[in-house]
């Protein structure tokens, strides 16, 4: 077994094994992860959908650099978004517009009668609407198991259950231990480890940068009527809700956004109490059962934005981190820029338009 790699990348979610993937044709790779199964917290419990909007203006360049590879490659479906509003609403409404203007994002206002024909069952109460046209469902668990595939392919070494202990620079070089009580040395530590990231930085010695993981409630309903297998994505322009349909089934969440400790964490009642309590505003829909409940992790830096980049201050230390929810949407044009930044790469045709200071870990000081 190699014990000394070019590159020894921490965690093996979307994040992880993506970078992984596009480092591997220039350089030696080892991507730990410490759980027994890549992608077992955030990646594997994604609501799945792809938009151009989700994670806010300085974000859509990186979903839409990402969406022709995505489609090219078959892990898209269509399904379009729309964002509800109330009478007291409509201003939110005008700033979402706002935001977005010369972004590039497909988007066109809704009246009721245009919302009634796309959501059936619709309460009173909603007025208007915004309308993505180009919103999709994304096949996560086909974006992720393609990343280690290709990885794989390309020499990446994966090891599970190898959790890491500590970081020690020794003038040149990593000497990473880990709980087994292995030892790998490396010249590059990339610090993909989610909502873990911080952690791995001090371990490091370096700064944390402050990124924070929040808990995010999913619930699958079986609902009378069962969805329209074409309904669209449907959220409050207040951020209060989304649900979209899951086969026969619809998928909610109260969009909510809880500071948690980086753990394998689980819904709590009261959300998903909260979260049907929402949906029954919205439809006229009868739930007949929640049949599934869960929770993942979604980390972000101060600012919201991801972080790409060496640490200015912390010599042979990388950061890919600070994804939230849009680190599957994002997977290909991230995972590029942040392997040319890493190496030193050129940009290519999916890069090249990316302005890679707002991402840079440099921006914290």
């Amino acid at each position: 077994m190699n014990d000394t790699f070019d590159i020894v990348v921490i965690g093996a979610g979307i994040a992880g094994a993506s970078l992984a993937a596009e480092l591997a044709p220039h350089a030696s790779v080892l991507l730990a992860e410490a759980e027994r199964m890549p992608g077992y917290h955030s990646t594997g419990r994604s609501a799945a959908f792809w938009d151009e909007c989700y994670g806010g203006p300085g974000v859509v360049p990186l979903t839409l650099a990402s969406g022709p590879w995505l489609k090219e490659h078959g892990f898209l479906s269509p399904r379009g978004a729309v964002h509800l509003a109330t009478a007291d609403q409509l201003g939110q409404l005008d700033s979402f517009e706002q935001e977005f203007s010369g972004t590039g994002v497909s988007m066109n206002r809704l009246d009721r009668a245009g919302i009634d024909h796309r959501i059936p069952g619709l309460r009173d109460g909603w007025v208007e609407a915004i309308e993505e046209t180009e919103c999709a469902d994304i096949d996560v668990g086909g974006v992720h198991q393609h990343y280690l595939a290709s990885g794989k392919r390309a020499g990446v070494e994966l090891r599970t259950g190898f959790r890491l202990q500590s970081a020690e620079w020794q003038g040149g070089g990593w000497l990473l231990t880990f709980e087994n009580g292995e030892q790998v040395s490396c010249g590059v530590l990339a610090n993909a480890a989610g909502a873990w990231v911080d952690e791995v930085a001090r371990m490091a010695g370096a700064q944390p940068l402050g990124i924070t993981p929040y808990r995010r409630t999913v619930v699958q309903l079986r609902t009378a009527p069962a969805p329209d297998p074409d309904l669209p994505l449907v959220l409050g322009i207040d951020g209060s809700f989304y649900f979209k349909p899951d086969g026969a089934r619809v998928w909610l969440s109260p969009h909510d956004e809880t500071p948690s400790p980086a753990a394998d964490v689980a819904a709590e009642e009261l959300d998903v109490a909260i979260a049907i309590d929402r949906f029954e505003k919205v439809v006229d829909w009868k739930i007949e059962a929640v049949e599934r409940k869960w929770a993942g992790l979604r980390s972000f830096a101060p600012d919201r934005m991801p972080v790409y980049g060496h640490d200015p201050a912390s010599e042979g230390l990388f950061w890919f981190a600070g994804q939230g929810g849009f680190g599957i949407q994002t997977a290909p044009a991230a995972a590029r820029l942040a392997s040319q930044l890493l190496l030193g790469l050129s940009r290519d045709h999916m890069t090249a338009t990316i302005d890679t200071g707002v991402y840079s870990p440099a921006r914290f000081g």
